[in-house]
């Protein structure tokens, strides 16, 4: 025992993890988001903070924050991204293991005759034996290269990766639940829109009629007045089916059937007030909260440690068995002082005649670290762009809006003017047409942007992936360190 515990001790001593240790990488990032205009201090300060709170709660719809409650709790993407998270804890509490000792139990009882050929000359009884056996075995792998360390800080850094998939994935379904909910919103004002001047239009197609019958217009002036009527009207299905899709893909997201929340959703309502600017901060303050960028870090982490773990096969692979039991020719013997056995075992396995496999397999963890460090910096640069392209696009749909409504207001005015003064008798049928056609055009076309200037605010804070559960039920972190 005496050299099996000098060797140990020096040994335990002498322990290091072998393979490089994960620095992270350094990303040259810019100070500030091109093309876009830094926030005026006072309008911004009325803006709701990005990181601080739910951002859905700040377009003060309540049916949409029940959705994204719903989403949250009943969304099947977000299970499933769960018991990925879930697998990943599990593996790395398997890992812990390779820690300790593994320590085992066994019994057994055998009874064996011998034959006449094997004893010749022995009675027949005197031939039978018995043998009974117990023990409690342990083995434990002195971890003095760091394999098994390695192996366990790279399950931690894939238990953190999974923690920020399942983030970025909220992040993912509650903005598209918000993005469909606020379509499906400006869907519906697109149809009243529709509704409204279909009803127009079939006002002055009766107008006409009623002229031609007392010979004042022509069957092409009452044809063209009809095609137009048919043409606007054909509009409204279309959007009926665009509104039915979009109710459906928010039932699918927050966990129920496509027709669930028909009813419930029926009813048209105003689309919300969206802030006029949106402070994201630096493009150094976006890479901190974004739990993409987080996971992609955590991956090259665990790649890096797993350099470790094949680089450790180099070295030797020591291991202390151990066992105590007891034997005897009757059971009843067992456990007694005589029948006492023990052993204490000191193994080396070293495959140092393979030592070129055991390069090939560092080579391929090497590659795999640089996969994941080139997978890290392209991860950073899309976070970057999805943020910029989310602010330019947002703070243009407001200038856009702007004159939209400005041109629907005016077309609305002139297609009144131009009916009052067919009916008149002043102008004629075909400057009704087109101002009626252009009123359509220009309030259809200031729906749709306000609905993509609300679209464009959820863009912006699922880019800065604000407003988001920062960190997972307690029963979820209990295999991060």
């Amino acid at each position: 025992m005496r050299p099996v515990l000098t060797v140990l001790a020096t040994a335990l001593l002498a322990a290091c993890a072998v393979g490089p240790d994960h620095v992270r990488p350094t990303v040259a990032v810019p100070a500030t988001f091109a093309d876009v205009a830094p926030p005026d201090a006072t309008v911004a300060s009325a803006a709701p903070a990005a990181a601080d709170g739910a951002f859905w709660q700040a377009f003060g719809d309540p049916q949409l924050s029940a959705l994204v409650d719903d989403t949250l709790a009943a969304n099947h993407d977000l299970r499933i991204a769960l018991a990925r998270y879930d697998r990943a804890n599990a593996l790395l509490r398997g890992a812990r293991f390779d820690q300790l000792p593994t320590i085992d139990a066994s019994a057994r009882g055998a009874s064996n005759r011998a034959s006449a050929d094997q004893a010749p000359g022995v009675p027949r009884d005197a031939r039978d034996t018995d043998s009974f056996e117990a023990g409690i075995g342990a083995s434990w792998e002195l971890d003095l290269f760091g394999r098994v360390r390695r192996g366990v800080e790279a399950g931690r850094a894939d238990v953190a990766a999974s923690a920020d998939d399942l983030r970025a994935l909220q992040v993912a379904i509650v903005g598209e639940v918000a993005t469909a909910y606020l379509d499906l919103r400006g869907l519906q004002e697109r149809l009243r829109v529709a509704t409204e001047n279909a009803g127009n239009q079939q006002h002055t197609l009766a107008l006409v009629d009623a002229r031609r019958e007392a010979g004042q217009d022509s069957d092409f002036d009452g044809a063209r007045a009809s095609a137009q009527a048919a043409s606007t009207s054909a509009r409204i299905p279309m959007l009926e089916a665009e509104i039915a899709v979009a109710t459906h893909r928010i039932a699918v997201l927050t966990g129920r059937t496509p027709d669930a929340l028909r009813q419930q959703l029926s009813a048209a309502r105003a689309l919300p007030d969206v802030p006029r600017t949106i402070d994201p901060g630096t493009p150094a303050d976006i890479l901190r909260v974004r739990p993409d960028v987080s996971a992609a870090e955590h991956r090259l982490h665990s790649v890096t440690a797993r350099v470790g773990v094949a680089t450790a096969d180099l070295f030797p692979r020591l291991t202390l068995g151990g066992l105590i039991g007891s034997q005897a020719g009757d059971v009843g013997a067992l456990f007694e002082r005589d029948s006492e056995t023990r052993l204490v075992a000191l193994g080396i396995d070293w495959s140092f005649l393979d030592i070129g496999r055991v390069r090939a397999r560092i080579a391929a963890a090497d590659a795999d670290a640089s996969a994941e460090l080139a997978r890290y910096q392209q991860t950073v640069l899309r976070a970057l762009e999805d943020t910029g392209n989310a602010l330019v696009r947002f703070d243009r749909a407001h200038d856009a809006d702007v004159e939209l409504e400005r041109a629907a207001l005016d077309s609305a005015r002139a297609a009144r003017l131009a009916r009052m003064r067919f009916e008149a008798g002043e102008t004629g049928l075909l400057d009704v047409l087109d101002a009626e056609r252009t009123q359509l055009d220009a309030e259809d076309a200031f729906a749709s942007g306000r609905t993509r200037t609300a679209t464009g605010a959820v863009a912006v804070y699922r880019a800065m992936a604000g407003g988001w559960p920062q960190t997972l039920p307690a029963r979820e972190t209990a295999g991060i360190r």
